[in-house]
C-alpha cells in the first residue's frame, strides 16, 4: 500500500516546523505584550456545543466523531433485527387484506409501520469497524424484498405493472426511511462529539464553565489546530492552526482599537508590510437592511453583498433578486457597490444613508470612534479601511467586524479576521457578557511570507557539537563529556553506530555535513578531545573544561 495522508492535511519538514514556530512565537509574544493569557481547550467538543453556532453552511463543515469501543457493538445484527421485526409486522398487516390488496394501502401501511423500527434504532449501539453503509442498505433491502414480496398469494394477486410499481414504491419508501435513519438517528447517535470548527465557540463554553474562576475583563489567547470538512485548495486546509485573542467582559471600544494595533504590530514584526485591515459594523448592515425594507432578509442581503469582490456588481444583484430582495430595495443600495473615499468620507455617506435608522447610526458612531482613535495613535505598516461590504461571522458578531487582506499582488484570501459578539456566551446560559476577538490565519500567513521571501534564516534544531564514533573504547568518556556539555546548555549529540570501516566513517562525516553541525569531536585520547571547526577547518586539542569554554563562546 502506498503511504498517503488525508486530503487537506500536511506533513511538515524540520525547516517548515521551524518557520511555523517562528510565526507562532511572534504572534504569542505580541499577545502577551498586549496582556493576553494563554488557555487551551480539547481538540473535540460535545456536538451540542458546536452545532447551530456557525449557520447552516458552517454546520455542514463540522467533522463529527464516530463513537467506538464497547458502546458500538453489533451494529448490523441489531439493526437488521429491528428492521426484520417491523417488516414481519407489515407482512401480517398486508396478509390480512391479501384479497383486496392495493398498492396505495401498502404504501400507507409501510410508512405507518416503519417508525416502529426507527424508535428501536435509538437504542442500538454501533460498531464503527463494522459499518458498511452500502452493504447495509443492500442487506436491509434484501430482507424487505424477501419478506414482503413473499407474502402468501401476493405474487399471484399482483403482476406486471402493479408488481413493478410495488418494487419501485418499496425502494422509494425504504430510501426515505434510510435517509431519516442516517440523518436523524444514526448520525446524531454515533456523533455525540465533534472536532472543533474554530476556537471562538469553545472559548465561549470555557468562559461559562469557568466563570467563577475568571477575573473580568478576561483577556485570553489560544494557538491550537481546528478542523473543517472544506474543499481543499490553495490556502484552505481541512486541518489548520488558528491563533486567537479575545477579551470578554468589556464593552469598551478601546478593545477594538487595541486589536487593530495588535494586527499592525504582528505583521510589522513579521516584515509583512502593506496589509489592509478592513473594518465594518454589524449595526451598519442591519441599518441598511432596515432602510431598504429588507430586515427579514438581513442574512441573505449581507451574504450577497460580501461577495462583491468575487462575483461583481451584476452577480450580487442577481443573487439578491434570487433571495427575494426587491429591485426597488437593491436600487437604494447602489451607492454601496462603488463606495470610495477616505474613511471619514465613507462614514459621512453612511450617516446620510442611515439617517432614519437608529441602529445604523449607532454602528457609524462606533466605527468613527475606532477610526479617530487610530488616526491619533497611528499604525506602523498596516492600513485601516472601512469596507461596508464586509459581512463575515454574522451568526454571532453584533458590532465591529474585522478582516485582514494580504499585501496587494498576493493572491490569498483573508489572513485574519474577527469581531465583536455581545452575547456569544448566552448560548451557554451566561447572558450579557460582551466580547471581542480576532484570529490570525497561521497557514495563510506562512504561504504569504513564503511567496514574498520574507522568512528569515531559521536554523532547524541541531546540536552545536557532535562526537563521532570511531573507537568503542572511549564511548563512556564521550558520553560523560556530553553530559557535562548539556548541563552547560550546549546542544550535543553522540553518533550511535560504530564506524570501523572507511565507508562507515564517511557515513558519519556525511551526517555532519547534512545536519550542518559546526563542531565535531573526532577523537579522544587520555581525556584530551580533538575538536574541529567545520566552517574554518581549524582543529585543536583541549581538555573538557577548555572544550566547554570554547563551545560556550
Amino acid at each position: 500500500m502506498k503511504p498517503s495522508i488525508p486530503k487537506g492535511t500536511r506533513d511538515f519538514s524540520p525547516t517548515e516546523v521551524a518557520n511555523r514556530t517562528y510565526i507562532m512565537n511572534t504572534i504569542k509574544t505580541a499577545f502577551e505584550t498586549f496582556g493576553f493569557q494563554p488557555i487551551e481547550t480539547p481538540s473535540f467538543e460535545n456536538s451540542s456545543t458546536l452545532m447551530g453556532k456557525y449557520g447552516e453552511e458552517g454546520d455542514r463543515l463540522i467533522f463529527k466523531i464516530l463513537d467506538s469501543g464497547e458502546f458500538l457493538r453489533s451494529f448490523n445484527d441489531n439493526l437488521l433485527k429491528s428492521i426484520k421485526t417491523a417488516v414481519f409486522n407489515l407482512r401480517e398487516e398486508i396478509n390480512k387484506e391479501k384479497d383486496k390488496f392495493d398498492v396505495n394501502i401498502f404504501e400507507e401501511k409501510f410508512i405507518r409501520e416503519f417508525p416502529n423500527a426507527l424508535r428501536v434504532i435509538k437504542d442500538i449501539k454501533f460498531d464503527e469497524s463494522r459499518i458498511d453503509l452500502v452493504k447495509l442498505t443492500e442487506d436491509i433491502w434484501f430482507r424487505i424484498s424477501e419478506i414482503i414480496l413473499k407474502v402468501p398469494h401476493l405474487n399471484d394477486k399482483i403482476s406486471g405493472e402493479d408488481k413493478n410499481k410495488l418494487n419501485e414504491l418499496t425502494n422509494i419508501v425504504f430510501a426515505d426511511f434510510y435517509y431519516q435513519l442516517g440523518n436523524k438517528y444514526v448520525g446524531n447517535y454515533v456523533s455525540e462529539k465533534a472536532l472543533r470548527y474554530d476556537l471562538t465557540v469553545p472559548f465561549a463554553r470555557y468562559v461559562v464553565q469557568h466563570q467563577n474562576e475568571i477575573t473580568f475583563p478576561f483577556k485570553r489567547y489560544q494557538v491550537q489546530p481546528v478542523w473543517r470538512a472544506d474543499k481543499p485548495q490553495k490556502g484552505r486546509f481541512r486541518e489548520f492552526f488558528q491563533c486567537d485573542a479575545d477579551v470578554v467582559g468589556s464593552k469598551s471600544l478601546w478593545q477594538e482599537v487595541e486589536f487593530v494595533q495588535l494586527y499592525d504590530a504582528v505583521f510589522t514584526k513579521l516584515g509583512l508590510e502593506g496589509t489592509t485591515i478592513k473594518i465594518n459594523n454589524r449595526k451598519i448592515l442591519s441599518g441598511i437592511a432596515e432602510v431598504i425594507g429588507a430586515q427579514d432578509k438581513l442574512i441573505d442581503f449581507t451574504v450577497a453583498l460580501d461577495k462583491l469582490d468575487k462575483i461583481g456588481k451584476e452577480g450580487v444583484v442577481k443573487e439578491m433578486i434570487s433571495k427575494g430582495i426587491t429591485e426597488e430595495a437593491i436600487e437604494k443600495v447602489q451607492p454601496l457597490f462603488d463606495f470610495s473615499g477616505s474613511n471619514l468620507e465613507k462614514l459621512a455617506s453612511l450617516e446620510s444613508m442611515l439617517s432614519t435608522s437608529e441602529e445604523g447610526i449607532s454602528g457609524v458612531e462606533e466605527l468613527r470612534f475606532v477610526i479617530n482613535a487610530i488616526e491619533e495613535l497611528g499604525l506602523e505598516t498596516a492600513a485601516l479601511v472601512v469596507d461596508v461590504t464586509l459581512a463575515r461571522g454574522l451568526n454571532y458578531y453584533t458590532g465591529a467586524i474585522f478582516e485582514v487582506a494580504a499585501p496587494e499582488g498576493v493572491k490569498m484570501g483573508s489572513i485574519g479576521g474577527g469581531g465583536r459578539y455581545d452575547d456569544l456566551t448566552g448560548i451557554f446560559g451566561l447572558k450579557d457578557v460582551s466580547g471581542v476577538g480576532i484570529s490570525f490565519g497561521l497557514d495563510r500567513i506562512y504561504l504569504v511570507l513564503e511567496e514574498l521571501g520574507l522568512f528569515k534564516a531559521v536554523d532547524s534544531p541541531k546540536p552545536k557539537v557532535i562526537f563521532l564514533n570511531f573507537d568503542a573504547t572511549t564511548d563512556v568518556i564521550k558520553m560523560k563529556a556530553i553530559k557535562s556539555l548539556r548541563e552547560n546548555n550546549i546542544k550535543s549529540e553522540f553518533y550511535p553506530d560504530l564506524g570501523e570501516s572507511n565507508k562507515q566513517q564517511k557515513r558519519q562525516w556525511k551526517y555532519v555535513s547534512s545536519r550542518e553541525i559546526k563542531f565535531v569531536v573526532s577523537e579522544v585520547e587520555n581525556d584530551v578531545f580533538t575538536l574541529k571547526d567545520m566552517n574554518s577547518g581549524e582543529q585543536a586539542n583541549c581538555s573538557l573544561i577548555e572544550l566547554i569554554n570554547k563551545l560556550k563562546s
